[in-house]
């Protein structure tokens, strides 16, 4: 009988996963100014709370950019800019405080909804604002003297930890305070990035009115290391937003910080799609600017014999020889962290059968079996093999049932098998079959 919820089960099991390894960790979530303009911040504010619910530690940093432009209009005060950092004088710094103290209280009021049957019935949400940045003034940049426009000197880490033991969202606003005092208009993408950096932070995510990163040809670039976000950045034009965040991105993944972000904040349920899919909605910016996984060419066949070789002795894989590997090196793809070659697996596609294909040869050298590069080179393989067309991946294994097993893969017998491949069954090996379905 057909289940009418198949596909909610079906993504509710591929976020399964996500949410376990994100229980306990901590996000900072840069709110662009955006958010607050077309009402962007009522599903944002939905998908927060069940962020909170699963056990995620959240700290909101907001900006509101364009609030201050119009409030400036309308006070007839200047609106001066220089390099997308605004000029702060008295009057404006009066303006802005006001801006972000509405702002403030819009936030506040959506994480605070509780409407039965609502996203937001019984989340009983707790926000915590402080002093939690002290800040410096910039200075004079290029003869302009930026005033109270001012740049994060410290982030009092064990307050904000405290606050987010508590089981509290902590809300921060870019503004900073000096020793003597003083009050300082900051950027909410460096707040973020500074947070996120003090906290060593798994995510640091900006939600901002653009959707990502994009190359020359205006296509998005869904993931990359923090290196080719540098050069894209260099090479390719962004949009505004991109251009002023990115940079905070980089500096936070080169100081500790897991991923980053960009995503567009008009996106209904960005957040949710980002995190617990496989495909994501925006750009995903990785901190090691050496792991890669690139399709394998022939001169990759020593260092991925080098790797398989213990495994082959050990009964693990079967024996391939060279002349097998290189007859069939575009099926494989290749793991490199700094030039250097750590794991491989291959696919085996049936042209009678383009749904299903065999996932094979996958193999970590002894080294780095802790560093997760095996769950990178199936994720990897999981996601080119569905946009092949496959929805069925298969393998066969004698050792290692229990770690694919784990990863959402079910025991199958000979006849879920391709025809071909059931004519090459080994009775002898007596491999284990497991299955897993693919889904977008």
């Amino acid at each position: 009988m057909n289940n009418p919820n198949a596909q909610f089960i079906a993504l509710f099991r591929e976020a399964a996963p996500y949410i376990h390894q994100f229980r306990d960790k901590t996000f900072v979530i840069g709110l662009s100014g955006h958010t607050l303009l077309d009402k962007s911040i009522e599903h944002i504010a939905q998908d927060i709370g069940l962020l909170a619910s699963l056990g995620v530690r959240l700290v909101l940093v907001h900006g509101a950019r364009p609030q201050i432009e119009t409030a400036l209009q309308a006070h007839q005060i200047a609106s001066v800019v220089h390099k997308h950092t605004r000029v702060t004088d008295l009057p404006t710094l009066s303006i802005i405080k006001q801006v972000f103290g509405a702002a403030r209280f819009d936030i506040e009021a959506n994480l605070s909804m509780g409407m039965p049957n609502s996203p937001m019935y019984g989340a009983g949400i707790k926000t915590a604002s402080g002093n939690f940045i002290t800040a410096k003034p910039l200075g004079v940049l290029d003869g302009i003297d930026m005033q109270l426009s001012g740049t994060v000197r410290k982030v009092d880490k064990l307050t904000i930890q405290k606050r987010l033991d508590e089981g509290c969202v902590v809300l921060v606003s870019p503004l900073g305070y000096s020793l003597s005092g003083e009050t300082f208009n900051l950027k909410m993408e460096e707040v973020a990035s500074q947070i996120a950096q003090s906290l060593q932070a798994e995510k640091l995510i900006y939600l901002i009115e653009g959707q990502g990163l994009f190359t020359q040809e205006q296509t998005l670039i869904s993931s990359l290391s923090a290196q080719e976000a540098q050069a894209v950045l260099h090479n390719t034009p962004q949009a505004q937003d991109v251009t002023i965040a990115l940079p905070f991105a980089i500096k936070a993944l080169n100081n500790g910080v897991s991923r980053a972000h960009l995503l567009s904040a008009k996106q209904n349920g960005v957040l949710l799609s980002e995190l617990f899919t496989r495909t994501g909605s925006g750009t995903s910016i990785a901190r090691s600017a050496f792991v890669q996984i690139r399709e394998a060419t022939i001169d990759d066949i020593p260092s991925i014999m080098a790797i398989i070789q213990p495994l082959e002795e050990a009964g693990i894989l079967r024996k391939r020889s060279r002349e097998t590997i290189e007859n069939h090196i575009q099926s494989y793809s290749v793991l490199v962290n700094d030039n250097q070659i750590y794991g491989c697996i291959a696919i085996k596609t049936f042209a009678k059968e383009p749904d299903m294909a065999e996932l094979a040869c996958l193999a970590v050298a002894p080294i780095t079996q802790e560093s997760g590069y095996g769950q990178l080179l199936v994720n990897h393989l999981e996601q080119k093999a569905f946009k092949m067309g496959v929805r069925k991946l298969f393998l066969l294994t004698t050792q290692t049932a229990h770690w694919f097993i784990e990863r959402g893969f079910k025991e199958a017998t000979l006849a879920d098998l391709p025809k071909e491949k059931q004519k090459l069954y080994n009775y002898e090996r007596r491999s284990k079959i497991l299955m897993k379905n693919l889904v977008n």
